[in-house]
């Protein structure tokens, strides 16, 4: 089961592992998904890149995997709370897979670095699988609290990369098969030179297309993206 702990936080629906485009990330996503089986030797592991690399898909396919394995789960984006609400890392003991977003924030603030702190070691005295994120290197840290920085470096450490724009390709035509949709390699193309070139932001631009094209049975070439896009 889910614990988000009535923080009203809400994993997104589609934040799987089969849902995330690896390509050169594939060794992450296979030792992530790994120790979300508990089939990984350490229990906790930090992923960090930059924006839109799909850090926080990855640590929400950790609480869906617990949640079809009927384990506790929590996820945890730091960046939506301030350092008063830092207790919001507390009495995680009893949670099997505890997945905290944003570390960054934490770090020069007393009170989040010490509830970091505390987390971690309780995880790590549980058993429990322990998955963290942020957009720096967690070895260029540099927290005030002694021995933070050991913790965060506990696991093993994985580079978020960006796809190229082959690889945003691929995952746009395979995300187009899976929703029944041709999505043909110059219409492809066409979105990634006119739309937001992150990888959300396309596939987002595509659930659109598949939508209005359902709906007025065409096929998504480029004028009818030209339309529905308004580009």
């Amino acid at each position: 089961m889910s614990h988000q702990l009535a923080l009203n936080i809400r994993l997104r629906e589609g934040a799987t592992f089969n849902a995330y485009h690896a390509d050169i990330n594939q060794d992450a996503v296979h030792a992530i998904s790994a120790l979300a089986e508990a089939h990984y030797p350490p229990r906790q592991a930090y992923v960090w890149g930059g924006p839109a690399t799909g850090k926080s898909h990855l640590l929400q396919a950790v609480c869906h995997r617990a949640s079809l394995q009927r384990r506790s789960s929590v996820y945890l984006p730091l960046a939506q709370f301030d350092a008063a609400h830092a207790d919001v890392l507390d009495d995680l003991f009893d949670i099997e897979a505890v997945c905290i977003d944003d570390i960054d924030v934490t770090v020069g603030h007393a009170a989040w670095e010490r509830a970091l702190f505390n987390a971690i070691n309780t995880a790590r005295d549980a058993g429990h699988c322990l998955v963290l994120a942020s957009r720096d290197n967690p070895a260029h840290l540099t927290p005030d609290l002694p021995d933070l920085r050991s913790r965060l470096l506990w696991g093993p450490v994985f580079h978020l990369k960006p796809l190229d724009d082959a690889a945003k390709l691929d995952a746009l035509k395979a995300r187009a098969r899976e929703c029944g949709l041709e999505l043909k390699d110059d219409a492809g193309r066409y979105l990634l030179n006119n739309c937001r070139r992150d990888l959300p932001s396309l596939l987002a631009a595509l659930a659109r297309l598949d939508r209005a094209s359902l709906a007025a049975q065409r096929r998504v070439t480029i004028p009818f993206i030209k339309s529905v896009l308004d580009l």
